[in-house]
């Protein structure tokens, strides 16, 4: 039955234990584990302030990259684009050129054409003024073959002259 009541001398002898150990404890003992504590508790403060930084500059970054990605994807279509636009420059040019040498190129084989027809008529000309001298040489020839034949016919023409002249 001893430990149910415990005599006074244990108590006491307990009493004072105790307040020894709570004494150390208090003076030695709990200020550095208060201190522990509280040096743990601002670590984890710290920490938890950090991961929030953390995730705010990551968010930031998330949203900068969306809108780096969103500029990027402009340029991109505004590229595209002009080079659209200088892709229907240069065939509209080309082809300008084009027509603007085939038409000149039908010019100058108009031109040419032209020259080449000219040429032909002053040969077909000449030739003909030839053949016509020929056949005027022979038909004189055969019907002015006697002098009395000739000297009628110069007469005739002195005469001609005369009245045309007139």
């Amino acid at each position: 039955m001893f430990l149910l009541t415990p005599d006074s001398g244990l108590i006491f002898w307990m009493l004072l234990a105790f307040g020894v150990v709570f004494f150390v404890l208090a003076k030695w003992g709990w200020p550095v584990i208060t201190q522990m504590i509280d040096s743990r508790k601002l670590y984890i403060d710290e920490s938890l302030q950090s991961a929030r930084e953390a995730n705010e500059k990551l968010a930031k970054v998330q949203e900068e990259t969306a809108l780096m990605l969103k500029q990027a994807q402009e340029q991109q279509s505004k590229i595209l684009a002009e080079a659209m636009e200088m892709r229907n420059q240069i065939v509209e040019k080309a082809k300008t050129e084009a027509t603007t040498e085939g038409q000149k190129l039908l010019k100058e084989a108009k031109e040419q054409i032209e020259k080449e027809k000219e040429s032909a008529i002053r040969d077909i000309r000449r030739q003909v003024g030839l053949l016509s001298v020929e056949i005027a040489e022979k038909v004189l020839r055969q019907n002015l073959k006697t002098d009395k034949d000739q000297m009628a016919m110069v007469d005739r023409m002195l005469d001609e002259i005369i009245v045309d002249n007139k």
